[in-house]
């Protein structure tokens, strides 16, 4: 019988962190890197990129931007009403791991979706895996201040987002192996390595996830529901709502948190499609989506640490005006230039730096905000999460607007460095608390 861990263990927040290890390659290898390009490669026409999509003339990468607007839409709709029901059951374990195999298995059915003759198989699995993945981390950070003590958030949100870029990393290099020289492992049909990297990144996220659930516990707070848990559940839901109303530094930041998010999560989703309209060879995308994540454990590792020394608002702001910088130095990247590829590189190098700096400091900072007597940790970062599912609608959307008028992503990542400099704006109106300096 195994031994129940106490909240602030080492072992049990090494084994909430895992998760990122176990979901992280999900992000990278089809939210960033293989997918992406894979998607654009076996449906563009070499003319104008338009595909047919039940019974519809739409730009591939357009259509491809509302396939993962429309997931972001429903995780928004379904989260609050299911964290809610959550907290009132006490069952978050059980939804995390719902979401976890949803998303796993959707990933594994990419290996179908060979070009425009099945088009609606990548768009269908793009779109469950998406609700999958983002789903299952509402639950995942309602359990970081059930795990650890405020004083201990910071840096185990950080180890999370370290373990997820190592891991990812792991998992894409061997990818890569596979699609770059296929004739190692015997491949002979081009779209096979691609296709195989799916079917690896749902064994993975499946497997070790494992872990995670092995040791986190269920039903935290003993609670015993009756059988009207959804009226319940949606009891919850409102009562959480009044009391966020009422807590104003916890608004402030979700107003930040929107604002920098439209860009934070596009650039993501969009990054290597960007570097692809720059002209880059597959590989060179490949080699800065890698030097994105190296650097990425190093910005996570070290911001968690200066938020201890200056505090969790002026280090998120500093993140903040780095992320406006660089978009404003993406735009004024040229298709054509001969040192095109080597200012990617040194952009992605500047953005790792901050990337998994931004996402660790948002999740602790947000944690720390939480009542301290609160049990309803799902339904209270159903709200972070929608916020930031939205962020994403509007995000891809606006692309998915500019691309289709523009055949071109350059003004679009203009735009965002103005959502940047709103949220930093919007930071300046938070006032430090007992844990958030």
């Amino acid at each position: 019988m195994k031994t129940l861990l106490k909240k602030g263990d080492k072992k049990l927040i090494n084994s909430w962190a895992f998760y990122d290890w176990a979901n992280s390659v999900y992000s990278l290898v089809i939210g960033t890197a293989v997918f992406p390009i894979y998607y654009e490669t076996v449906t563009e026409n070499g003319t104008d990129n338009l595909v047919n999509f039940l019974g519809m003339e739409i730009h591939n990468t357009a259509l491809y931007s509302y396939a993962l607007s429309f997931s972001f839409l429903i995780v928004a709709f379904l989260s609050p009403i299911l964290s809610g029901i959550a907290d009132y059951t006490g069952n978050k374990k059980k939804f995390m791991q719902f979401f976890c195999y949803l998303g796993a298995f959707s990933v594994t059915s990419l290996y179908f979706f060979t070009g425009q003759e099945n088009l609606w198989i990548g768009i269908f699995g793009t779109i469950l895996a998406s609700i999958g993945f983002w789903g299952s981390i509402v639950f995942y950070n309602a359990f970081l201040p059930e795990v650890a003590f405020p004083e201990q958030q910071d840096r185990a949100s950080a180890k999370g987002f370290m373990l997820g870029y190592i891991g990812s990393v792991l998992l894409l290099v061997f990818n890569l192996s596979m699609v770059m020289m296929p004739e190692l492992y015997g491949i002979t049909d081009s779209s096979l390595p691609a296709r195989i990297s799916f079917v690896s990144v749902g064994i993975w996220w499946f497997g070790f996830s494992q872990i995670t659930f092995s040791r986190l516990k269920n039903n935290v707070y003993q609670k015993k529901p009756k059988n009207d848990f959804i009226f319940k559940g949606f009891r919850e839901l409102g009562n959480v709502w009044k009391e966020l109303k009422n807590l104003r530094e916890l608004k402030i930041l979700l107003i930040s948190f929107f604002l920098y998010s439209v860009g934070v999560q596009t650039i993501i989703l969009l990054s290597s499609v960007f570097g692809k309209d720059l002209g880059l060879e597959t590989s060179d995308l490949i080699i800065t989506i890698i030097l994105v994540q190296i650097v990425g454990v190093i910005g996570a590792f070290i911001f968690s640490r200066l938020s201890e020394r200056i505090g969790n608002i002026k280090s998120l702001k500093i993140t903040i005006i780095i992320w406006a910088i660089a978009c404003f130095g993406a735009y004024l990247l040229e298709k054509g230039d001969p040192n095109v590829t080597k200012k990617f590189y040194m952009l992605g190098a500047f953005l790792g730096f901050v990337l998994g700096a931004i996402q660790t400091l948002s999740r602790s900072t947000y944690s720390k905000l939480l009542p301290e007597d609160t049990e309803d940790h799902a339904t209270y970062f159903s709200f972070y999460d929608v916020t930031e599912k939205i962020a994403i609608v509007i995000g891809m959307s606006l692309s998915g607007i500019i691309v289709a008028t523009t055949n071109s992503l350059k003004l679009f990542i203009l735009l965002l460095g103005a959502f940047f400099i709103f949220g930093f704006i919007a930071l300046t109106f938070m006032k430090r608390t007992k844990y958030v300096k």
